[in-house]
């Protein structure tokens, strides 16, 4: 039972960065934005609530965890606003290549994780020595009482608040893109530009408001991996590729955020289940690990071949939209 409880609270660790990631993609793509610097927004926003949260506990005599966790949250989307913010500059104002500027983004945004994770370790007083714990503690603060309940206090209530709020961020954005005017008028944007152009819509303004809250929300998925799961410690290229499974995810999830809880949790136990396969060779444990992405492109080969309008990618994804040519 306790390996049970350890693997599905592993998968669940795993998979709430995915899910952070994925959703803020999901909002992203929904304007026919796609913005392949995700991973590195997801590094940006992780080092910057480390960094204002290790700043913050250095400048006080007496830090607070609920301070440390409300300074960390805000650099953090600040930072990620600014990544966001970058990509919407160059693709949707000045029309660069959507998949040039992404994957550059990515490059910048782990080389810029790294630069300041290092930066920062040396004040510490060397490699490793990163640690704010008091901020940390308040992430990975259970729910009092709850999480005392036999077996369901465990299996449920047994995370910090992000791993909540995660899920509540995704069912919200669900219920704005499906029940609500301005989903309706961010789903005719991805769908098809010029016609929402003619109806009226602010296709730019869309696509940068959906960009920015989309690299936003993408951030938190590196927040959470540093102050809850590394528990307020840094580690270069310690992300590895989550990033990139949030990506995926995406499709997996048929660009719906209600889809992406449950895909995050399979992609979570996906991405640990070498751990608990006994006997394996490293070349085999890199295998196990590539099992997420291979469910991803199973579920791209039979969405396709069913060509349902609702699975599929919103029309203009990926393309610059020139309003002349309307």
């Amino acid at each position: 039972m306790d390996v049970i409880f350890a693997f599905i609270q592993g998968a669940i660790g795993q998979g709430v960065t995915i899910l952070f990631g994925a959703t803020g993609e999901i909002v992203t793509e929904k304007s026919g934005n796609l913005n392949l610097g995700i991973p590195g927004i997801m590094y940006m926003g992780g080092i910057a609530g480390l960094m204002g949260a290790f700043f913050y506990e250095k400048s006080t005599p007496e830090p607070s965890a609920v301070m440390g966790l409300i300074v960390s949250l805000l650099t953090c989307l600040a930072v990620s606003f600014a990544g966001g913010l970058i990509y919407c500059v160059l693709t949707v104002t000045l029309r660069a290549n959507q998949n040039v500027v992404g994957l550059a983004l990515t490059t910048f945004g782990t080389g810029f994780a790294n630069f300041f994770g290092g930066s920062i370790s040396k004040i510490a007083g060397g490699v490793g020595q990163i640690s704010v714990a008091t901020t940390a503690s308040a992430y990975r603060a259970r729910i009092p009482g709850l999480s005392k309940i036999p077996i369901i206090g465990k299996a449920i209530f047994n995370y910090g608040i992000l791993t909540y709020l995660s899920i509540i961020i995704a069912v919200i954005v669900t219920l704005v893109i499906l029940k609500t005017r301005t989903g309706l008028h961010l789903v005719a944007v991805g769908e098809s530009p010029a016609t929402a152009d003619a109806a009226g819509i602010n296709v730019n303004r869309y696509k940068y408001v959906a960009t920015l809250i989309g690299s936003m929300i993408a951030g938190m998925g590196g927040l959470y991996f540093v102050m809850d799961y590394l528990g307020g410690t840094w580690s270069n290229n310690g992300f590895g590729d989550r990033g990139w499974l949030a990506v995926a995810l995406v499709i997996l999830a048929l660009w719906n955020p209600a889809n992406a809880i449950w895909g995050s949790l399979l992609f979570g136990a996906l991405y640990i289940l070498y751990i608990y396969i006994p006997g394996l060779s490293r070349a085999n444990q890199e295998l196990v690990k590539m099992s997420p992405y291979l469910v991803t492109i199973l579920v791209l080969v039979l969405t396709s071949k069913r060509n349902k309008p609702e699975n599929q990618p919103p029309g203009s994804l990926g393309r610059s939209y020139f309003r002349e040519e309307r």
